[in-house]
């Protein structure tokens, strides 16, 4: 089982952070955290990468269900989606597959709300 979701965008780098955002807040999710990869690496290692951010994105509905399932789960949110521009200018953007995560997890109560957080990860990147 893959452990994301992903799909290459004729969009730029830029222009698809915009877009998956946009579209993570059509599904109801928000951008708690932004993480830029390529300036961070530079900063404290003073090594050049390529343009990657990663987006940790949250719907709040899905993150109650999963929490009053199993408290613990915490450690699992966010949801990452990343947005990385490849050595030949193309740009791909991926999401976690929640219930490849959750098969670590030993409560069933979960595999619904992983499942329906996924389809809607799916959709975000089927967008594009």
């Amino acid at each position: 089982m893959d452990y994301f979701y992903s799909k290459i965008t004729d969009l730029d780098f830029d222009e698809a952070i915009g877009a998956v955002t946009e579209n993570l807040k059509e599904k109801g999710f928000g951008v708690l955290t932004e993480i830029d990869v390529r300036a961070t690496l530079k900063k404290k290692l003073d090594v050049d990468f390529k343009n990657y951010r990663i987006l940790g994105a949250c719907n709040p509905a899905f993150a109650h269900k999963a929490l009053t399932a199993e408290d613990k789960i915490g450690v699992m949110l966010p949801c990452n989606v990343i947005v990385e521009e490849h050595d030949d200018g193309r740009v791909e953007v991926s999401a976690v597959d929640p219930v490849a995560s959750m098969q670590a997890v030993s409560n069933s109560d979960l595999k619904p709300i992983a499942e329906e957080v996924r389809e809607n990860l799916r959709e975000v990147i089927d967008m594009l």
